[in-house]
This record gives C-alpha cells, structure tokens and sequence, in this order.
C-alpha cells in the first residue's frame, strides 16, 4: 500500500502573501490542487499535513478524492511529517511539497519504483552550476561539479523505517529541510532518480506569475477611394516600414494595421485594456501618431505588468500593394521594438484571392499572435 503525504502547513511570507501560498491560485487553480491531482491515481491515500486555519479550506479541496484526509501540520517541516507517517497507512510512503505543483506522473512511478528497488527514492537533479561550499562569506571548497546535485520532491521511504528516523531526530531537536537528509543521519544513504526542471519550487511572488501567456488581435484598416480630404501621400505604413501605395489606408494615427494588431495582442496576452483604451482616435495628441512610438509604449506596460515578449507571429491579408519585397525590414523593425532576434519575428502576407472586402481592395485586416513569458 502507497501512501501519499502532501506537506501544505507553510505559509506566504516569503512570497509577501498574507494566505497560505498553497492555497493561492495559480492558473486559474489553488496550487496544492495539482499535486492532489497528480498523486490521486497512483496512492491509495493521501494525507495533507496543513494548519488549523487552513484546514476548511483544504477539506474542501478534497472533496473530489474520497481517499484524501488531512492530519495535523507542525511548526516545523518535520512535525508536519511526523504527524502524517503516524497517521500513514502505507508501507510505502512517499513525501511530497504542495509547493511544488508541477510534478508528473513519470516522477511518481520512478519514486515509488526506487523504493521498491533500493529502499528509498529521492527526485534529484545534477546541478548545472558550479556549487561552493563557503563561511563567513568566504568559499572553503569547491565539490566537483558532478557530484553536486539539486534535491526536489517526492521522496520515497519505508514508513516504519523513516517514522523512526524522524522520531530519533525530533527526540533530539535535529531539524532537517528534507526527508533525504534525515534518511541520510539515522539510516543510510538515500538512493537518487532523476527528476525534471518543470518540478520546480514555488518560493516568491513572481514564481505565481502564469508561465506563458497567449494573446490574439486584430485590425482593419479601409483605403480611401475618391474620397475628398484624403491625405496626399503615396505610401501606407506596414510594420514602420513605408510602402508605396496608391492611395492611403484611413485612420486617426499613421494607420499602421500590421502594428495596431500586434498591439492589442500584446495587450491582450499581458491581461490589459485594447489600444482604443490607452491611445484613443478622440485624442488629437495621437492623430498622424508614429505607431513604432505607440508600441513601444506598450512593450513598457507589457513589462511594467511583469510579463517579456518570447515571440510574436503576423498574418497580413492584402490585395494590394504587393508587401513580399518589405517582409524582411519589417521583421527588423519590429524584433528591435519587441527586443528579439528576427527569428523570433514571424511575418506572413497574403491576398484575399479577390473575395471580399480585402479581394475587392477596399481594406487591409492584420491578425496578429504572441506568446508572453
């Protein structure tokens, strides 16, 4: 039997939360609900350790897994776990961190494989970095680099065999700040699998943040056709670029379709208003507006919103003028912008093989996609 014990009797402050940080939402979801999800199918129970405080919330979290329970967290790390392997009912027990919601499935069976097979199981990965060993500020040692490896969660022991370990070390005011540690001390050396990047800790406010972020716009912008007051030049604006043209596209600023979509995208993506909002065409401050100037503003408050821009991906549907020989410049214009290499800049134009608006001449529409991060 397979018992799984969730630790979730921390709190926020170093993250500057007021609540627990595992009961904050991430993604739309509060954050132990992942491991709860992960760990379901493959335990026959579950225990979180939480607080007091905390507990209504959590049993309510539960609801979905008839084999989930809470148990008493401590003060420390090592009561809560404690509390739980007293309470445990597996043979096998496998300790995990709320804070760590991005365990897989994968992880979980080679944890509970290790065990079967060593006698313990701790997720681990080699460090990728150069590890000191240091005092008062001064480095002592430098351990060999492949020998230096970053400790995640789950872990996996014999109940009986970690309960007495853990005893041994409450008993003696010994704390530890992982199950490995203490295995390690009072039984003998723990044997490692290897874990994955994803599984990743959730420490600081910032690591809240969605990992990515996908946002859609698009704009329209009609030509003029014989109509009297019409600008006289002989280009429109794509991308920053000057194309010649004909006739000009209408609009309060200098009607660059391609990067009003772009904008509403980044908009979009970073959770913001549309860029009707921020740059309204009732305001004379943006008639004849430079858009590169205008996306740059908003590159700022996409930033200010905690959010950097990974790519970004613009389809152009155009009758007329032909852009093919303008793509390139383009892509620079708006890769420096964005602050990405071009390849990260992707632009597509195409007609609308005479159909419509667009087949007829009368407009240029611009979609536009990015992906935030």
């Amino acid at each position: 039997m397979i018992s799984a014990i969730i630790v979730a009797a921390g709190s926020g402050v170093r993250a500057g939360f007021r609540e627990n940080k595992v009961l904050r939402e991430l993604n739309g979801l509060p954050v132990l609900s992942y491991s709860l999800s992960a760990f379901a199918p493959l335990a026959d129970e579950m225990l979180v350790a939480c607080r007091e405080e905390d507990k209504t919330e959590v049993n309510a979290l539960l609801r979905p897994y008839p084999n989930a329970r809470t148990v008493r967290g401590g003060k420390t790390r090592g009561e809560s776990v404690c509390s739980a392997l007293k309470e445990a009912a597996g043979d096998v027990v496998l300790i995990h961190d709320a804070a760590r919601p991005f365990v897989t499935d994968k992880i979980i069976r080679d944890c509970i494989a290790s065990v079967e097979a060593f006698g313990s199981g701790v997720c681990a990965l080699p460090s990728t970095d150069t590890a000191v060993l240091a005092q008062n500020g001064e480095v002592k040692s430098v351990p060999p680099r492949d020998e230096v490896f970053t400790v995640q969660t789950p872990q996996g022991f014999y109940r009986a065999t970690l309960l007495t370990a853990y005893e041994r070390a409450l008993a003696e005011g010994a704390e530890f700040t992982d199950d490995g540690g203490l295995y390690s001390k009072y039984v003998g050396s723990p044997r490692l699998f290897l874990g994955d990047r994803a599984n990743k800790k959730l420490t600081f406010a910032e690591d809240f943040l969605p990992a990515e972020r996908v946002g859609f716009g698009v704009d329209t912008h009609a030509f003029y056709d014989g109509d009297e007051g019409a600008p006289l030049v002989g280009f429109i604006t794509l991308g920053g670029v000057r194309i010649p043209s004909d006739r000009p596209l209408k609009a309060h600023s200098d009607g660059d379709v391609l990067v009003h979509a772009l904008m509403d995208a980044l908009l979009s993506a970073a959770g913001l208003r549309d860029i009707g909002c921020y740059f309204p065409d009732t305001d004379e401050k943006f008639r004849n507006a430079d858009s590169m100037k205008l996306l740059a503003e908003v590159s700022r408050l996409v930033r200010e919103a905690g959010y950097s821009v990974a790519n970004a991906s613009v389809s152009i549907l155009a009758e007329t003028p032909r852009l093919s020989p303008h793509i390139e410049e383009m892509k620079r214009n708006l890769s420096a912008a964005l602050n990405l290499t071009e390849n990260a800049v992707g632009i597509a134009a195409g007609t609308n093989e005479k159909l419509g608006y667009i087949g007829e001449g009368k407009g240029i529409t611009c979609y536009a996609t990015v992906l935030l991060k």
